[in-house]
């Protein structure tokens, strides 16, 4: 083998890979949505736990992705350890359908096709360069994203298959080499079968890849079954080293479902390797295949995709009944509890940022728990003005402490994800986010200073007018509501509702400038006293602009799910000044409902 021979072998490998990436991820963008869907309604059962990890792996074309995917899962405290033991199983079987699609690319050197003129048409030759042009076409002309990702698709498929033929033409020579069949006697032992076919793989990081490589060396006509079948046992467990290397910053949970999938992968080649040579020894002949009457014991690609297909669903078969003790067992190993964290922050696991629809789903959970925390902190704080009650203080600030954590590490976390490659929709979802992490924020920001304000009025020993606690009253029932309102629109999505928000707020500033004025007047009157004005100032000002932030949480809502660009400021006017809307009804409900007692009351 010269040494154009070994650059074409490079040259195929590199565009084998780049191919299998491209594939990869043009596959995640353009399942994500769905990816979301199946993964959020993940059950207890462990058939639709497998059937989830099977359907996964064959959607993103990689055990190693769905397994470190589950790792994340497990570390975010979102799925529990017994779960990820059914998807991990369906996850190695689904990895398979790559070994097969590649395996077609034998199809180009079959005698019996290449002697029918029609069923050359079935040959990647043919069909290859097709799939090439469509897909580059979509990627430079298409405008959705759906489309660019379908190009991808097509193109990866097409490049990696390019790969593919150009490592085994690079291999071809090796077909009269002695010297390259002396070398593989040794693969008959299976102990440095195993050994190879693991340390190959942990190299490419990639069973689909290996498998690959050994598909384009099987070309020679060298290698038998009993040579392939340690290799590709052992390329079983050499995938796992990605999860391993995954789970290394992981909690105890997340080590353990790394630890049940190499395990998984080390019992079923133990015991099926050892079934094998010991049915060939019950036979009398050291190759089963040899016996079943298989030419020479040859292998080809798709003998390859068939014992790895075959290994896998025996492994399932033999692990099935007992996923209870592999649990244990990794327990076993990875001994210990976890220390108690927050486990909402936990959710925002790195593992998931390579699936940024994964990622964002996890985000937007934390953000939808961040807002209950935020929101709910400001509705205990409007109680206190009836009856002030320290514990409940001590509670809010805790609270805003909370909130800020939260604010840090989702904002950490999605510009993270807005680094990754997302279609439109999913950057739009984190522009969305970051925009209303802000406005939680800023609301328990809120809530701590009404807080201090009616400390101040307490340790100043001072009241309010009967008069002024009313019209104060009426202003905290509608804030009340603008805060239903407003978290209602963000748990649900609900559009129609959030539409009702900016009249409301409108009529939250129309209540603020009032009492300013009555409180002005009756100061004029001797009724009030400046001091008890500032503090009424300070939280009439708190209490507008939590509506603000609660006007700009449903606008951006509304907003984004039209154009998915932000503009609050054109949201604002087209939806007060536009004639097609409620907006004048809406405003003079609330205003009719909330009006303030007369001055003279």
């Amino acid at each position: 083998m010269g040494i154009m021979e070994i650059m074409g072998l490079v040259c195929g490998l590199a565009l084998f890979l780049y191919g299998m990436d491209v594939m990869g991820n043009g596959l995640k963008k353009s399942a994500g949505r769905k990816l979301k869907t199946i993964l959020g309604n993940l059950t207890s059962s462990k058939l639709k736990g497998f059937l989830l990890g099977l359907g996964v792996t064959a959607v993103i074309q990689s055990s190693s992705a769905t397994t470190v995917m589950v790792v994340g899962f497990v570390n975010a405290g979102t799925m529990l350890l017994s779960q990820a033991i059914s998807v991990i199983m369906g996850a190695n079987l689904g990895t398979a359908v790559t070994a097969w699609l590649t395996a077609l690319n034998s199809l180009g050197n079959n005698e019996a096709i290449a002697a029918t003129a029609w069923l050359e048409y079935l040959t990647p030759d043919f069909w290859m360069p097709i799939l090439a042009l469509i897909g580059i076409a979509f990627i430079m002309f298409a405008k959705k994203d759906k489309q660019k990702d379908i190009g991808s698709i097509l193109l990866g498929f097409a490049v990696l298959m390019v790969g593919m033929s150009l490592m085994s033409d690079s291999v071809g020579v090796l077909k009269t080499d002695p010297n390259f069949a002396k070398i593989l006697t040794i693969f008959d032992n299976p102990v440095i079968g195993v050994l190879v076919g693991t340390i190959l793989t942990a190299i490419v990081q990639s069973s689909s890849a290996s498998i690959g490589i050994l598909q384009a060396l099987s070309a020679t006509g060298s290698i038998t079954f009993g040579m392939a079948i340690p290799i590709v046992l052992g390329q079983n467990i050499g995938t796992c080293v990605t999860a391993m290397l995954s789970a290394l910053g992981a909690n105890k949970n997340g080590k353990r479902t790394a630890v049940v999938h190499l395990f998984f992968n080390i019992i079923g080649v133990v015991f099926w390797l050892s079934m094998y040579y010991l049915i060939g020894w019950i036979l009398g002949s050291a190759n089963i295949f040899d016996f079943l009457g298989f030419q020479g014991g040859i292998i080809d690609p798709f003998g390859i995709a068939m014992i790895h297909t075959v290994f896998k669903i025996l492994a399932i078969a033999l692990m099935w009944p007992f996923t209870k003790l592999l649990e244990k067992l990794a327990c076993l190993i990875v001994r210990g509890d976890d220390k108690k964290g927050d486990e909402y922050t936990s959710m925002l696991d790195e593992r998931l940022l390579d699936t940024p629809s994964v990622a964002i789903d996890s985000a937007r959970k934390v953000a939808i728990h961040m807002s209950d925390v935020a929101l709910g902190s400001m509705k205990k704080s409007l109680t206190l003005f009836d009856n002030y009650d320290a514990k409940l203080a001590d509670e809010i600030r805790a609270e805003e402490t909370q909130v800020d954590i939260y604010e840090d590490a989702l904002g950490s976390y999605l510009v993270k994800i807005s680094s990754r490659d997302m279609d439109e929709h999913d950057s739009a979802e984190v522009t969305k986010l970051l925009h209303l992490i802000g406005d939680f924020e800023r609301i328990s920001d809120h809530a701590v200073n009404i807080v201090e304000s009616v400390e101040e009025k307490r340790d100043k020993n001072v009241s309010f007018s009967e008069t002024a606690t009313k019209e104060l009253g009426v202003m905290v029932s509608a804030l009340n509501e603008i805060l239903d309102i407003t978290k209602h629109s963000v748990d649900s999505n609900d559009l129609k509702i959030a539409l009702s928000v900016e009249p409301l707020e409108q009529v939250i500033d129309y209540l603020r400038d009032e009492i300013k004025l009555h409180h002005t007047i009756r100061l004029q009157k001797n009724l009030c006293s400046i001091e008890l004005g500032f503090i009424l100032s300070d939280i009439l000002t708190n209490l507008e602009r939590v509506s603000d932030h609660c006007s700009n949480i449903a606008g951006c809502l509304v907003e984004m799910s039209k154009s998915e660009t932000l503009d609050l400021h054109h949201y604002l006017h087209e939806f007060r000044d536009g004639e097609d809307n409620d907006y004048s009804s809406m405003y003079e409900k609330f205003m009719d409902k909330y009006a303030l007692p007369s001055i003279n009351e």
